[in-house]
């Protein structure tokens, strides 16, 4: 595949600087490839999210654990491990929640937004955070809508999201996120993972005001049961149309088994159920069975193709690790540039 200028993929994927047709397999069948998994350093621990910085040629770890740590490390290489670089404690008042619980994360510019898992209480609620990427000071807590709040057969179930959070938005337009929970909500069908869109109406500051949310379709879980949903990044395709989605899936089964999937969705609207376009294991493809929470674009390997970086929960259990893996779709030469 021809190597493909920095400006067209800036305008390709919005956020960072991916695009649909060269990140994802072609054909979609052919699956990945893994290029890299090694372990990450002990620090923390409890890694639920990961965003890859391009110009600074770094990424982001999100912890769940209770400190809220959010730090910067060094790419893996093949003279090295990550290193951490620096690291700051995002910091929640208790009148917000007794506990942040952070499982995703979005960065924009100085400030980084947050999405906390809730358990169906009002010490413990699932929120929409804003921090200062420089101080870990909380500048905005929003609530989640009326149909996501714990009241009786309704809402998100304990510890069951929101799970993922990522820019929905290309980069030239206003900031919209999308979130979405780990599992079904009560009151809603048992194989479907509801999305919501946050965005700010016309007049609305999005450096400085809340979002207002909307409800989105949801999408259906893989067969089997079980399944929570860990991830969600948004692609958009090169010329003006709807974005697809590609999704990090995972289950665990006793004793100390888990499977992962990446499955790939077209956005569904309000009202609509996402069916998955295309599936693949991740055991597979040769990445180690574990709790993989995070994944991001990661940093070209062949010019013009980005790859994917996922990072794993070690849930501070001895008998699991903090992981983190690389993978690059596998790319026929027959495909072009907008396959």
């Amino acid at each position: 595949m021809a190597p493909l200028a920095e400006p067209l993929l800036t305008h390709l994927l919005g956020s960072t600087w991916g695009l649909l047709a060269a990140l994802l397999p072609c054909p979609l069948d052919a699956g990945w490839i893994k290029h890299r998994e090694v372990q990450i350093p002990e620090h923390s621990g409890g890694y639920s999210a990961i965003a890859y910085d391009q110009a600074a040629h770094r990424f982001w770890l999100l912890s769940d654990l209770a400190e809220g740590d959010l730090s910067a490390w060094t790419l893996p290489s093949a003279k090295g491990l990550p290193r951490q670089l620096n690291g700051l404690s995002l910091k929640v008042p208790a009148s917000i929640s007794q506990q942040l619980d952070g499982e995703a994360l979005v960065l924009d510019s100085d400030q980084v937004w947050v999405a906390s898992e809730g358990r169906r209480s009002r010490d413990r609620p699932a929120l929409l955070l804003r921090f200062s990427l420089s101080s870990g000071a909380m500048l905005q807590a929003v609530p989640l809508p009326t149909d996501w709040q714990p009241t009786p057969g309704q809402g998100l179930d304990s510890n069951a999201g929101p799970e993922s959070l990522a820019r929905l938005s290309r980069e030239a337009q206003p900031l919209e996120l999308l979130m979405a929970a780990e599992r079904p909500l009560l009151q809603g069908p048992s194989n479907q993972v509801p999305l919501l869109r946050w965005f700010w109406p016309a007049g609305l500051d999005p450096r400085r005001d809340p979002p207002q949310a909307e409800v989105l379709g949801s999408l259906q879980a893989p067969d089997g049961g079980g399944w929570g949903l860990t991830d969600v990044l948004v692609l958009h395709p090169q010329n003006p149309g709807a974005p697809q989605l590609l999704s990090l899936w995972r289950r665990y089964r006793e004793p100390l088994q888990w499977d992962n999937q990446l499955r790939l969705y077209p956005l569904p609207a309000a009202g609509q159920v996402g069916i998955a376009l295309q599936h693949w294991d991740l055991k597979a493809v040769g990445v180690t069975p574990e709790n993989w929470e995070g994944l991001s674009l990661g940093p070209e390997l062949l010019p013009g193709q980005p790859s994917l970086l996922l990072v794993s929960d070690d849930n501070r259990n001895p008998f699991q690790s903090s992981r983190l893996a690389q993978l690059q779709a596998r790319r026929s030469p027959s495909c072009g540039v907008g396959q």
